[in-house]
């Protein structure tokens, strides 16, 4: 059961920070910023004081220092942190560039087929199989279409003979009754 009035989810009581706390930490941080500003402007005018000294004595030294220190101050604003230690590239984030269509249709007419693992070669090797052994069945070829194809044979000679059976039996019957019909009429002298 939770204690107290106002719980999270977890069943915990929230606690509060002191408000005389919160004044601290914002005086603290203030107090941290300023310091910084005023770091970076001692830098600043010591590093202006230094490049107005050396312009008269060496221009082309300072002209590569500039460009030095200026290419590390971009590569400090880029990279910030972790980043600026470790390179890293991550394959998901990469971004491609844009390709002509003439030169993507001629790389995909001159690329060599993608190679095959095992168990896709093995599945190809199957497909064909099967394929070959359909068309040889079609063709009659095969043991299992010649035994199929005498099954058929009987079953047509017999479908055939007791085709005529039939008839010659509906013919009998035919008979039969003709037969009957005129004895009927011979036992009533109507002939």
């Amino acid at each position: 059961m939770p204690r107290g009035k106002w719980t999270n989810h977890k069943g915990r009581s929230r606690r509060f920070t002191n408000p005389d706390e919160l004044e601290e930490q914002r005086k603290r941080e203030e107090q941290e910023k300023s310091l910084r500003r005023n770091n970076r402007g001692v830098d600043e005018s010591s590093s202006e004081d230094e490049k107005l000294a050396t312009k008269g004595d060496k221009s082309n030294n300072e002209d590569e220092t500039e460009s030095e220190s200026e290419s590390d101050e971009d590569s400090d604003d880029k990279k910030k942190g972790v980043a600026g230690l470790i390179e890293i590239e991550n394959p998901n984030r990469r971004q491609l560039k844009s390709k002509k269509l003439a030169t993507l249709n001629e790389t995909l007419n001159t690329a060599e087929p993608a190679q095959l693992s095992r168990r896709e070669k093995e599945e190809l090797e199957r497909e064909k199989k099967k394929l070959h052994y359909q068309k040889l069945q079609a063709e009659g070829k095969t043991e299992e279409a010649r035994a199929d194809l005498a099954r058929l044979a009987i079953i047509k000679q017999q479908r055939a003979e007791a085709a005529k059976k039939r008839e010659e039996e509906k013919k009998e019957k035919e008979m039969a009754k003709i037969q009957k019909t005129a004895d009927t009429q011979k036992a009533l002298g109507k002939q």
